[in-house]
């Protein structure tokens, strides 16, 4: 998974998205030095961070000996960041998850924990305990990134939908078919 061909093969990009939403606490975590600098380690060259409707304001950098960090509120479409890069990072919102699975990116879902019945840390964590991404919180994103080995990720197909329907359904109390 999450193999780049054609390009520059030296440029690694990091695509972060929010969403619509507020995710502060995300952005603020991929903005640190301790995960840019893991994120750096890992061989990523470039973070590209969808802020939505944040108040903070991550630094931007050149990347001369480090990451390089570029940021924007909202975009029209966020395919082409989600094609062109090696690693996504992003909210919970299951939108986000299945347009990133499709294309076989490696994900890590980072889940809001100041959400009020967090629904969507269910779908994050049955993925995750399928292999099919990584889940963290703001607070682990940094020792994920460290331990995460992407060739233990295994593909997702969209026929798949079935086993993580019936778990949703059996969490919500609806009998089985």
């Amino acid at each position: 998974m999450g193999n780049d061909e054609g390009g520059d093969e030296k440029k690694r990009v990091v695509f972060v998205t929010v969403g619509t939403t507020c995710f502060d606490a995300l952005v603020r975590a991929v903005d640190s030095n301790i995960v840019k600098q893991a994120l750096f380690a890992k061989g990523y060259t470039h973070l590209i961070i969808q802020m939505g409707r944040g108040s903070y304001l991550p630094t931007k950098s050149e990347g001369d000996a480090s990451l390089a960090v570029d940021y924007f509120t909202f975009s029209s479409s966020i395919a082409a960041h989600l094609r062109s890069a090696s690693l996504v990072i992003s909210h919970a919102g299951s939108g986000s998850i299945f347009e990133t699975l499709r294309l076989g990116k490696p994900l890590i879902v980072v889940v809001n924990e100041d959400l009020m019945d967090n629904h969507q840390s269910e779908l994050a964590e049955e993925l995750a305990d399928r292999k099919h991404l990584y889940c963290a919180s703001p607070q682990t994103l940094q020792q994920t990134i460290a331990d995460m080995d992407l060739s233990s990720l295994s593909p997702y197909s969209p026929g798949d939908a079935t086993p993580v329907a019936q778990h949703i359904n059996s969490f919500l109390g609806f009998p089985d078919d």
